[in-house]
C-alpha cells in the first residue's frame, strides 16, 4: 500500500478500529486509534521501522487495502479491537507473541461474580472453565485495558475482591455503623462496588450489574443503552425513582464517555522527526492562551493549526472559574476542562504561552490524565513577540511554523474575546 493510495481512502479524525487487508482481502493487522486519519498516516512515516518495527513497517508496506469502523469512543474502540483480534487471529497482532503474553477480562463464576484482569500465562496455568463465566480478551496492551476498567467500574460497580456478607463478619463488625451487616470495603465507600461485602445487594440486583458489564465488554454497546433505557422506564413505573436516576446518570455517562486515559503512548508520540513531509500532513496543533484584567474577566482560549492553516470552527472559549491573575493556575484548569472533552481530536503538539512554569503545568496536566503528546512553550520577549522555543526538541523541529501561528491567534482570540467582555462588564456599570 502506497501514500498516495492512503490519501484517496478520506479516514475519519474519529476513533475507531482499523485494518491492514492483504491481496485476498485477508486481514493481516487491526489497531484501534483516538483519531483513524492521525493514526494510519503514522504507518507510512519514513522512520516506521524505528519507531514501531520493521515487521509492523514490512506489513504496511505489503497491505493491499485498509478497512475501517468508526466507533462512538475510544472505550468503544478498544473493546472492539479485542473482540475482533480473538475473531480473526491476524497474523501481525499475535507474530513473536503467544496468548500467554496478553491481558484478559474475567467474569468468575460465583453467585456474586468478580470482575478481573488477568495475564494470559495465569490464566492458562491457572484457571479452569469451571471458574469462569465470562472471558473476554485478548487484549494487547494491560495498561488501556485497565484504564477502560476504572471508567467501566465508575458507571457499573462491581466486586473485585472484597468477600460477601457472612455471618461470621456481621457478628464481628455488629456494633459499627451498619448494623447487622459487614463493615463496607474501601471500594464500597468509594462506590466502586455495590456493597457485596456488607450486604447491601441481593443476588439478583447483583446479577444485573454484571449483565451490564458482559454486555459492555461484548461491543453491543446500543443494545446496552436499550436495555438501561426499558430498565429505568420500568423503575419509573414501579416509582422506585432512586433506581430511575442512577439508571439515568449510567445511560448519560455511557454517552459521555471521558477515555482520554485509554490514549497510550504509541498512538500519541510523534516519531523522530515527525511525520513524513511527503504526506502533506503537518498534524494538528493546539495552543493555549489566557487573558485577564488585574485578576478580573480571566479567560482562556484553545486555537488550532492544521496544515499551516487556521481552523477557526475547532477554537474553543473557557471562562476561567477561578478569579485570579495567575496565569500558570489559569493553563492548568484550562487543560484539565479540554482534556475532559473525549470527543475533541487529539493534538499532535500542545502549545502553551509562557516559559518553564507554563510547560511544567501543562506537563503536570497531561501526565495526571495518562496522555503523552509533546509540549512546546513559546518564551516572549519584552514587546509580547516570540523570541523562542522551548519543550519537546522533535515538536519544535517539525512543527515550528505551526506552532507559531497557532501561538499568535491564541494571542489574538484570547486578547479579543477579553476585551468584548470587559466593555460589556464596563457597561453593566
Amino acid at each position: 500500500m502506497t501514500r498516495e493510495e492512503l490519501a484517496a481512502l478520506k479516514l475519519p479524525d474519529h476513533p475507531g478500529v482499523y485494518m491492514f487487508r492483504g491481496t485476498k482481502h485477508e486481514i493481516l493487522y487491526i489497531g484501534k486509534a483516538a483519531s483513524l486519519r492521525d493514526r494510519v498516516r503514522s504507518y507510512f512515516a519514513l522512520d516506521i521501522a524505528e519507531t514501531r518495527s520493521s515487521a509492523i513497517a514490512k506489513m504496511a508496506a505489503t497491505a493491499h487495502t485498509l478497512t475501517w469502523t468508526e466507533t462512538g469512543s475510544v472505550l468503544e474502540a478498544l473493546i472492539l479491537e479485542a473482540n475482533l483480534i480473538k475473531q480473526y487471529q491476524p497474523p501481525y497482532n499475535i507474530r513473536d507473541k503467544d496468548n500467554k503474553s496478553f491481558n484478559y477480562l474475567v467474569v468468575t463464576k460465583e453467585d456474586f461474580p468478580r470482575v478481573l484482569i488477568v495475564r494470559g500465562r495465569d490464566l492458562f496455568q491457572k484457571w479452569n472453565d469451571k471458574d469462569i463465566k465470562k472471558l473476554f480478551g485478548p487484549f494487547p496492551e494491560g495498561g488501556s485495558l485497565k484504564e477502560a476498567l476504572k471508567i467501566v467500574r465508575k458507571i457499573f460497580p462491581f466486586r473485585d475482591t472484597c468477600t460477601p456478607c457472612s455471618p461470621e463478619n456481621t457478628q464481628k463488625y455488629k456494633d459499627l455503623i451498619f448494623v447487622s451487616k459487614c463493615k463496607p470495603c474501601f471500594n464500597r465507600q468509594l462506590g466502586l462496588c455495590p456493597g457485596v461485602c456488607s450486604g447491601e445487594v441481593d443476588k439478583k440486583e447483583y446479577a444485573r450489574y454484571v449483565s451490564h458489564i458482559t454486555a459492555l465488554f461484548s461491543g453491543n454497546f446500543q443494545g446496552l443503552k436499550r436495555q438501561l433505557a426499558r430498565e429505568m422506564k420500568a423503575a419509573a413505573v414501579a416509582e422506585r425513582f432512586e433506581d430511575a436516576q442512577m439508571l439515568h446518570r449510567q445511560i448519560g455517562a455511557l454517552e459521555h464517555i471521558r477515555d482520554v486515559s485509554l490514549i497510550k503512548n504509541d498512538e500519541n508520540r510523534i516519531s523522530s522527526g515527525g511525520p513524513s513531509s511527503e504526506l502533506g500532513v503537518n498534524g494538528r496543533i493546539e495552543a493555549y492562551d489566557t487573558a485577564h484584567t488585574g485578576g478580573t474577566e480571566t479567560v482562556a482560549v484553545m486555537t488550532v493549526v492544521r496544515d499551516g492553516m487556521a481552523l477557526k470552527e475547532a477554537y474553543r472559549k473557557f471562562k476561567i472559574k477561578t478569579s485570579t491573575n495567575d496565569d500558570v493556575a489559569s493553563l492548568e484548569e484550562v487543560l484539565s476542562r479540554r482534556l475532559e472533552h473525549a470527543e475533541w481530536p487529539l493534538p499532535r503538539v500542545f502549545v502553551v504561552d509562557g516559559g518553564t512554569a507554563q510547560l511544567r503545568a501543562a506537563q503536570r496536566v497531561l501526565k495526571s490524565a495518562g496522555v503523552e503528546i509533546p509540549i512546546v512553550g513559546v518564551v516572549k520577549n519584552d514587546a509580547h513577540k516570540a523570541d523562542h522555543l522551548i519543550g519537546d526538541s522533535r515538536a519544535i523541529k517539525a512543527y515550528e511554523h505551526d506552532i507559531l501561528l497557532a501561538n499568535a491567534e491564541a494571542h489574538r482570540f484570547a486578547i479579543s474575546w477579553h476585551r468584548k467582555r470587559r466593555d460589556r462588564s464596563l457597561t453593566r456599570d
